[in-house]
């Protein structure tokens, strides 16, 4: 599909629909989601890249920019903040980035980043442990 394959990144198209993505990101290694697979659907609108696609994880994660519906936020996929020359590689790239670099300052689930800010260690077990917990179960 690409020149250059994205690294722990794997993107299927829906041969059905090709509005519609199953992606595939493994967790950074040194992460707490190392070993885990998380699989994302990526939404085209009609109107794209005049806005912004919608992205979802579909397996469950412990991580403060995404809920527990899997919606996730990042600056770039905010409709004031999507630029229409945006690359898809840099939105996944960013995903990744998000799950090696939490953003507290930015959450979803306060409860997460608050522990991420205060307890590092508590965050990193607690994550890792439900990393283990959800790779061998279903998505959403």
């Amino acid at each position: 599909m690409y020149a250059e394959p994205l690294p722990g990144i794997t993107i299927t198209p829906n041969e059905s629909n090709l509005q519609k993505w199953d992606v595939e990101i493994k967790g950074p290694p040194g992460s707490p989601y190392e070993g885990g697979k998380f699989h994302l659907n990526v939404e085209f609108a009609h109107d794209y890249p005049f806005r912004a696609p919608q992205v979802k994880f579909m397996t469950k994660i412990y991580h403060p920019n995404v809920d527990s519906d899997g919606s996730i936020c990042l600056g770039i996929l905010k409709t004031d903040q999507w630029k229409p020359p945006t690359k898809m590689t840099h939105v996944l790239m960013s995903i990744y980035d998000l799950l090696e670099t939490p953003n507290p300052d930015d959450p979803l689930v306060s409860s997460i980043a608050e522990q991420y800010r205060s307890d590092r260690k508590a965050f990193f077990k607690k994550a890792s442990e439900f990393t283990a917990q959800v790779r061998f179960l279903a998505v959403f």
